[in-house]
């Protein structure tokens, strides 16, 4: 079964929304010429439909006391989410497309100044931590907003992320929701070949989560399953996302040498624009 969900992810055509938010991350590339490709692309659509249709926010009051709280734990996926920050209105186009330059609010990592992001990440692992923390004060203070966290694979090889796990399982934080961009791939190589975390689903069941396997690139699928666990299961809830690295670039697909460029000419950008074009 986990077989075929990875499969589904690799086939499942993209939409027009989908190409275009992908535009804008090749936009970005564009103007910093280097930056982290794979790992942006893969969690397109977890983003898209967090935004579109889940996430309770307003751009003209990004702190609103009653918003829900996302929290980007992999930071270095950070061009996705400008896309969708440009999209919704917190971040002008100049802004977007001068990530990494001088005096540029944004960076290679979100941080928690810029508008609508709610912590700054890239130490990878202590996002969750922080997820942790904002759902145990909401329950203390019996607040019904939720926290969504996104998470990828190769992050969580950090111990602090399962240290997060007992005590979200201990205080039966339901208020969170735990997504996971499972590319398969980190910085320098397959998991399988760098740390292996097969069997996921059975490591989270057995820290006490409720959990959700499903295509990361589908959106009707997504949008079903994340307007679940805004209900109350009575558990924590954890949704593994079966994502390919780098979607969208075919040349660029489950290769470890795109989870990040450090040089981006005028060539590669037209390659990545011709390839979504085609899509």
């Amino acid at each position: 079964m986990r077989k075929n969900i990875h499969k589904l992810a690799k086939s499942i055509n993209l939409d027009y929304r989908s190409i275009k938010l992908r535009k804008l991350i090749v936009e970005c590339l564009k103007h910093e010429q280097r930056g982290h490709v794979g790992s942006s692309l893969s969690l397109v659509e977890i983003i898209r439909v967090l935004y579109d249709k889940i996430l309770k926010f307003s751009n003209k009051k990004p702190s609103l006391d009653k918003r829900d709280r996302f929290i980007l734990s992999k930071g270095h996926g950070c061009l996705a989410l400008y896309a969708l920050l440009y999209d919704k209105k917190f971040i002008t186009f100049d802004q977007l497309i001068s990530v990494g330059k001088f005096n540029s609010i944004l960076g290679g990592h979100p941080e928690h100044f810029i508008p609508g992001v709610e912590f700054s990440t890239g130490a990878l692992g202590h996002g969750f931590s922080v997820a942790c923390g904002m759902a145990l004060a909401a329950k203390i203070k019996n607040k019904k907003h939720k926290i969504f966290v996104l998470m990828g694979d190769g992050e969580i090889n950090e111990g602090s992320v399962w240290e997060s796990a007992l005590s979200v399982s201990k205080h039966q934080l339901n208020n969170l929701i735990t997504i996971i961009d499972y590319n398969k791939f980190q910085s320098y190589g397959p998991l399988e070949e760098v740390s292996n975390m097969t069997s996921l689903k059975n490591k989270w069941k057995s820290f006490g989560f409720k959990v959700v396997e499903i295509n990361g690139h589908d959106i009707v699928e997504l949008e079903k399953v994340l307007k679940k666990t805004k209900l109350n299961f009575g558990k924590p809830v954890v949704v593994i996302c079966y994502t390919i690295k780098g979607k969208g670039l075919k040349f660029a697909e489950n290769k470890s040498e795109w989870h990040h460029r450090s040089s981006i000419d005028e060539k590669i950008i037209e390659k990545m624009n011709l390839e979504l074009d085609k899509i």
